[in-house]
C-alpha cells in the first residue's frame, strides 16, 4: 500500500502509518508483514471501533490511515522513514506507527526528538534495546535506544516491563540515565510525573507470550494485556506520537496477537484523541 499524501491532513490529526521493515531483526524475521494484518484485525467484524475511553474511531475525523511506506533496504530505507515522519510532523500531524521491528523507532525519533525538546519516552518492552551494537550492527533492533540517547533525542526515557537485563545493558542504562522498571516490579498505580509531551514505543514482547504468541522473542514472565492497557489509560500528559512494533505474524495463533496489537492501536488512538 502506498501512503497518501499528507496534504489532506490537518494540524492535530493523527495518522496511522505502516513502516514494514524488519531487516535489522535478529533471530527471526517476519514483523515486516505486520501492518496490514493489524489493520485487518482492527476492522474485524468480531469487535467494534470504540476505545475503552468511549472514543469511536470510526467517526473520528482527526484519525486517518495513510497506508504504508514503500521502503528500500539499508540507509535509503532509513532515510525514507525519516522523510515520511518529517512530512507528518511538518504538517502538525501526530504519527501512530505500525512496525516492523524496533529498529524503526530510531529514525522516527530522529524527527520527533528534533521537534520536541526534552521529549519524554515511555518504552514498553521485554528488552532494554540499549546494546551499543548487536552482532556488529549499530542499527539492529536491539540498539535503537542507545542511538536515541546518544543523540539526546529524548530528555527522559522510562523503560517498562524489562526482564532480560544483562551487564552490558545495565551499564548502558547508567550511562544514559534511563529509568528501568522491570516486569517483576510493576506497579499499575505508578505516576511517572512526566512534565511534557510523551512518545510511546510499545514492543509487543512486553507481554507474556501467553497473551501474544505472535512475537519473535518469547520471553516468559511478562505483562498482561490488561496491565499494559491500564498504564496507557492512566497517562496524564499529551501523547504526541507512538509506535507498535515486533508483532510477527509468522508465529501467531488464530490471529490472537494481531487482535491484541489492534486493541493497543485503538486505546493509543483513543488516548491521543482525548
Amino acid at each position: 500500500m502506498k501512503t497518501k499524501q499528507p496534504a489532506h491532513l490537518k494540524p492535530g490529526d493523527i495518522a496511522i502509518l505502516g513502516v514494514p521493515s524488519d531487516e535489522n531483526s535478529s533471530f527471526m524475521f517476519g514483523s515486516a508483514k505486520a501492518p496490514p494484518l493489524i489493520r485487518k484485525a482492527l476492522h474485524c467484524g468480531s469487535s467494534n471501533l470504540f476505545s475503552e475511553l468511549g472514543v469511536d474511531l470510526e467517526t473520528a475525523d482527526r484519525l486517518q490511515d495513510i497506508g504504508d511506506l514503500e521502503l528500500k533496504n539499508g540507509t535509503e530505507g532509513f532515510g525514507q522513514i525519516v522523510a515520511g515522519i518529517s512530512d507528518l510532523i511538518s504538517n502538525g500531524v501526530k504519527p501512530l506507527v505500525l512496525g516492523g521491528d524496533h529498529a524503526i523507532t530510531y529514525p522516527i525519533m530522529k524527527v520527533m526528538g528534533a521537534k520536541y525538546k526534552q521529549l519524554n519516552v515511555l518504552h514498553f518492552d521485554a528488552h532494554p534495546d540499549l546494546y551499543d551494537h548487536y552482532e556488529g550492527n549499530k542499527l539492529a533492533h536491539g540498539c535503537p535506544f542507545a542511538r536515541i540517547m546518544e543523540e539526546k533525542l529524548a530528555g527522559r526515557l522510562v523503560q517498562l516491563g524489562i526482564r532480560t537485563l544483562n551487564d552490558h545493558q545495565k551499564e548502558q542504562s547508567v550511562r544514559f540515565n534511563t529509568e528501568i522498571i522491570e516486569a517483576r516490579d510493576i506497579d499499575l498505580n505508578i505516576n511517572f510525573n512526566f512534565d511534557g509531551p510523551l512518545y510511546v514505543s510499545l514492543d509487543m514482547d512486553v507481554l507474556d507470550p501467553a497473551f501474544a504468541p505472535g512475537i519473535s522473542h518469547h520471553e516468559p514472565g511478562g505483562l498482561s494485556v490488561r496491565e499494559v492497557l491500564t498504564i496507557i489509560q492512566n497517562i496524564e500528559v499529551p501523547i504526541i506520537g507512538a509506535d507498535i512494533v515486533e508483532y510477527n505474524p509468522d508465529r501467531d495463533i488464530n490471529d490472537m496477537t494481531a487482535m491484541v496489537a489492534a486493541k493497543f492501536l485503538k486505546e493509543l488512538a483513543g488516548k491521543m484523541l482525548t
